[in-house]
């Protein structure tokens, strides 16, 4: 059984900074990609942030700059640095392999105010 649990999230002022955390359980961590997601009311989950087993990332280009994903591998967790956080970061955000698997865990909400 995946379990994926996110933490991390809360309401943070333009320009502030927060930083996520993603437990997984299961084997999904040890031999995939992992990433972050995102998905505001009425739009499709998109990816913003992928890191591979080898530590590799790369990012969607509206966070690519101000984000920083990084993941520990003893601990099975994966990690999202915001940084510079603007108003249109507001959503909740989860985690998952790359590609993702049927398995979302609850997400955590990230609110910036302007």
């Amino acid at each position: 059984q995946v379990q994926l649990v996110e933490s991390g999230g809360g309401l943070v002022q333009a320009g502030g900074s927060l930083r996520l955390s993603c437990a997984a359980s299961g084997s999904i961590f040890s031999i995939n990609a992992m990433g972050w997601y995102r998905q505001a009311p009425g739009n499709q989950r998109e990816l913003v942030a992928r890191i591979t087993s080898g530590g590799s990332t790369d990012y969607a280009g509206s966070v690519k700059g101000r984000f920083t994903i990084s993941r520990d591998n003893a601990k099975n967790t994966v990690y999202l640095q915001m940084n510079s956080l603007k108003p249109e970061d507001t959503t909740v955000y989860y985690c998952n392999a790359v590609p993702p698997s049927k398995y979302w865990g609850q997400g955590t909400q990230v609110t910036v105010s302007s």
